[in-house]
């Protein structure tokens, strides 16, 4: 079965408190949305993501290796999180997505992997 990326995305700046009402109900939400996917054999795998200034860009040339301080991309919006799933096709991916963007109260994109 096919199986396509959800990204979630925020603002560079965003961060969560857990002990705040908000992101308290947020994670009951997510948590919801996973056993959905659980329970529906849709899912591969998932994991919330360190905020883009703990990245390490690594690069490779001419076989000299090089670290520096991330993120990447320099853009104000920044990965969260994802998930990776099956889904019998794209339609089914976008389902998925748009309860992902439900739980998250927020951007996700759907990407199909490659293979």
């Amino acid at each position: 079965m096919p199986q396509y990326l959800i990204s979630v995305w925020h603002d560079d700046t965003f961060e969560v408190d857990f002990s705040t009402p908000d992101a308290q109900r947020l994670a009951a939400q997510v948590g919801a949305f996973n056993h959905d996917l659980q329970q529906a054999g849709a899912w591969v795998f998932a994991a919330g993501l360190h905020p883009a200034s703990s990245a390490t860009v690594v690069r490779s040339s001419g076989g000299e290796v090089s670290m520096t301080d991330g993120p990447y991309a320099e853009t104000k919006e920044q990965m969260g999180g994802f998930w990776v799933i099956e889904a019998a096709d794209l339609d089914g991916a976008l389902e998925w997505a748009g309860k992902a963007a439900a739980a998250c109260e927020g951007p996700v994109e759907v990407r199909p992997a490659q293979g």
